[in-house]
C-alpha cells in the first residue's frame, strides 16, 4: 500500500507548544509517532513524507531506522540536512521538487506531492489531487487538495485509499486556467 504524511518534527521539542500537540515531552511525541506508524505500515508499504522530518542527518538516520516501509522524502523548510545527505539504505528517494504520482488503479489523473500548499497544480481542473504539509492544519484546502500532516491525521500516515475516498467528495479545482 501507499501512505502519505508530513511534519513529523521528530526530536523537535518546541513543536509540541507551537502546534498544541498532546504530549508532555519530545520523547513521548516521538514514541507515539513511531508506534502509530509501525502499527499500520509494513516493510512492503511505501510512505511519502512531505517534509519536516527532523533537523539533521544523524537524527534522520536514527528515526528512519525505527520506521517500517520504503520511505520517500520531499524535504520541507526544516529539512536542512538534505544538503548533507548522500545515499542511505533507509530512505529510497529524496526530491527537492514537487513529485507527481500516477496511480494506475484508480480514477484520478495523478497526485502532486509538495511540502507547501499550492493554489494551482498540474491537472488541478482534471481530477488530480494535491497533497501537502507545512500548515499543520491551519490552511483551507482548495479543490482536491489535502494537508496530510500528522497534526491533521491523529499522528499517523494516511493511505492512498483513504485519500481517494475523501477526494471523491471534493470538486476539481477550477481556479486554474491553462494546460
Amino acid at each position: 500500500m501507499i501512505y502519505f504524511t508530513s511534519d513529523l518534527h521528530l526530536g523537535h521539542k518546541n513543536i509540541i507548544k507551537y502546534c498544541n500537540r498532546p504530549f508532555q515531552s519530545v520523547a513521548e511525541m516521538d514514541l507515539a509517532i513511531i508506534n502509530n506508524w509501525n502499527s499500520i505500515i509494513t516493510p512492503k508499504d511505501e510512505v511519502y513524507i512531505l517534509g519536516d522530518v527532523t533537523f539533521n542527518r544523524e537524527q534522520l538516520l536514527y528515526y528512519m531506522s525505527q520506521l517500517a516501509g520504503r520511505i520517500y522524502i520531499i524535504p520541507g523548510n526544516h529539512d536542512n540536512w538534505v544538503k548533507q545527505l548522500n545515499r542511505t539504505p533507509i530512505v529510497y528517494s529524496i526530491s527537492m521538487f514537487p513529485v507527481m504520482l500516477l496511480p494506475q488503479l484508480c480514477e484520478i489523473e495523478g497526485i502532486i506531492l509538495c511540502h507547501y500548499q499550492m493554489k494551482n497544480w498540474n491537472k488541478a481542473h482534471y481530477n488530480s489531487i494535491h497533497l501537502y504539509g507545512h500548515s499543520h492544519g491551519n490552511s483551507i484546502p482548495e479543490g482536491k487538495s489535502m494537508d496530510v500532516g500528522v497534526d491533521c491525521n491523529n499522528f499517523i500516515p494516511i493511505s492512498l485509499d483513504e485519500v481517494i475516498s475523501i477526494m471523491k467528495t471534493k470538486p476539481n479545482n477550477f481556479n486554474y486556467i491553462g494546460e
